[in-house]
């Protein structure tokens, strides 16, 4: 007892938390983060939080939160510097004394083993806290030399809900300092998908509201480096559900179409394909086309004197774009395979170069996040015998990461798996392999007895899918390059012609090391690399 009344007093004298009456606090913001404990065994309840003087029905964040009164699973937490000498009003509709252990600081738990967690990946971006999915308004902002990589949040738990947008910085693609969020739900719903474009120093994002009622496509605008927003007084700019009958219609990527003198277009999601819009002043949009078949987060991009639309799932046509309508000089390909989704590229890439961020559906046991980005891709279209096929690889900025401790050629699968043992037990590396096979070879590489790369040429299935060389038709050579992260595996066939990942089994208590298994295989040229760590 002595013990909650100390606390008790502790709360208030420090951290100035004024209990009011049942299931609210107000606090006086002088730290950095505000700390919740978190319990998946607690009932989701709704939390509150408002800035006092401003409006009442529009808070700072409103959200499904699981507070615990007892042990928490993890904690998270809100960076709140940027309200600092404001008052916070947080309401709660569960346990008022969950909601009293709520408390700032300018720490966190766990902040001491942060990006050093059992499960933690070393070069693939995760946040710290929560659950991420979609890359959101992936721009390049000249201006600061700054890439800006925005993504689904949810900063309170590690399973999807109130979606925020979440922010990350980097110089290199590579090494992300992770921001306060950017976006946070208001009373026209949460935050869904969408981009951005670097108009001069300032930053137009457009994303989608969701609500039970509506999606519905906003806008908002920042002049400090997407370090905080202004919400466009008009929103929504786009509300389209009731001319679709469907609440589906979200997910909105802009781009400027042909320069100064030319004219801005959206691609849209709605219902059963995607919708091109215009407007003259980002306000006023007129929808000129539509192309069925796509599903979500769709994607236009120009390479050479073809473009390109995709919609999340890694489906994509190859054809031509006028500014108004996407006309298909082909049937759908496919690009994306295994835990990647909703792939979005970066507007505004110096040099004219394409380079895109997909989320890997990867979770991690036990940790207080879930989900991250797969490595930084290059986009490329070649000529193959069967058309224009899109290759997708990891972008230069990525060698930089890989140190070269093993190159060997023309060695067989047992002197392979000798040369491979002294990194048995390492999960973090990549191996580059050209294996020769012929027609009747199974080849798999292989680690603690899960099959990291499984390749059967009878029937021309790679790691389960349908695949034949588009380019060299009748190579008997495939060169792979495998990026192993923890519990992530990202798979690179035949210099991008098949790319693949998957999530590996942790807590396999198979204690084989790297093996390759087979028949009929020679290894013309094996090399590895260990990674640098990108949180260092």
């Amino acid at each position: 007892m002595k013990k909650m009344l100390l606390r008790a007093l502790l709360l208030v004298a420090c951290l100035g938390v004024l209990p009011t009456h049942a299931a609210e606090i107000k606090l006086k913001i002088s730290c950095r983060y505000l700390n919740f404990p978190i319990s998946h065994q607690a009932e989701r309840k709704t939390l509150h939080i408002r800035v006092k003087g401003r409006k009442a029905d529009v808070p700072y964040c409103r959200s499904v939160v699981r507070l615990t009164e007892g042990e928490p699973d993890y904690w998270v937490f809100q960076d709140v510097s940027d309200l600092k000498g404001k008052t916070l009003i947080l309401s709660f509709d569960g346990s008022d004394e969950a909601l009293q252990r709520v408390y700032q600081a300018d720490t966190f738990p766990g902040e001491a083993a942060l990006y050093h967690e059992a499960y933690r990946p070393q070069y693939h971006f995760t946040t710290r806290r929560g659950w991420m999915n979609d890359p959101n308004g992936l721009v390049y902002d000249a201006t600061r030399d700054e890439y800006h990589m925005f993504y689904q949040h949810n900063p309170f738990e590690r399973e999807w809900e109130n979606m925020h947008w979440g922010h990350a910085v980097s110089h290199d693609l590579l090494h992300w300092d992770e921001l306060p969020d950017a976006l946070h739900p208001d009373d026209l719903g949460t935050i869904f998908s969408g981009s951005a474009w670097m108009d001069g120093a300032k930053m137009i994002v457009f994303y989608t509201a969701d609500s039970p009622e509506a999606q519905r496509q906003c806008m908002a605008v920042s002049t400090d480096g997407g370090r905080s927003f202004t919400k466009h007084a008009g929103n929504p700019v786009i509300d389209s559900h009731l001319r679709w009958q469907s609440h589906d219609t979200r997910d909105p990527k802009l781009f400027r179409y042909g320069g100064d003198d030319g004219h801005w277009v959206l691609a849209l999601n709605e219902r059963d394909g995607h919708t091109i819009y215009t407007s003259t002043n980002l306000t006023d949009w007129t929808p000129q086309s539509h192309l069925t078949g796509f599903w979500e987060c769709p994607e236009l991009i120009q390479l050479g004197d073809a473009w390109v639309m995709w919609g999340a799932s890694g489906t994509y046509m190859v054809g031509q774009f006028d500014g108004y309508t996407f006309t298909p000089s082909g049937p759908k390909q496919m690009n994306l395979n295994g835990s990647a989704y909703a792939a979005q590229c970066f507007n505004q890439m110096p040099g004219g170069r394409v380079v895109k961020m997909a989320w890997g559906r990867i979770s991690f046991p036990d940790m207080p996040f879930n989900g991250c980005m797969l490595l930084p891709q290059e986009q490329t279209l070649r000529p193959t015998p069967q058309g224009l096929r899109l290759y997708s690889f990891p972008a230069a900025e990525c060698e930089r990461l890989f140190k070269r401790v093993l190159d060997v050629r023309d060695v067989t699968a047992d002197e392979a798996n000798t040369l491979l043992l002294p990194w048995n037990g390492n999960d973090c590396l990549r191996i580059k392999a050209t294996l020769h096979l012929t027609y009747a070879t199974d080849v798999s590489l292989r680690y603690r007895g899960q099959r990291l790369f499984d390749y059967d040429m009878n029937g021309n299935r790679l790691q389960g899918e349908f695949y034949a060389n588009p380019f060299t038709p009748g190579s008997m050579d495939v060169e792979l390059d495998l990026y192993i992260d923890k519990t992530i595996v990202e798979g690179y066939v035949d210099g991008g012609a098949f790319s693949y990942s998957f999530q590996r089994d942790v807590r396999s208590r198979n204690s084989d090391g790297y093996q390759f298994h087979g028949n009929q295989f020679q290894i013309s040229r094996l090399e590895v690399f260990e990674p640098q760590s990108i949180w260092q």
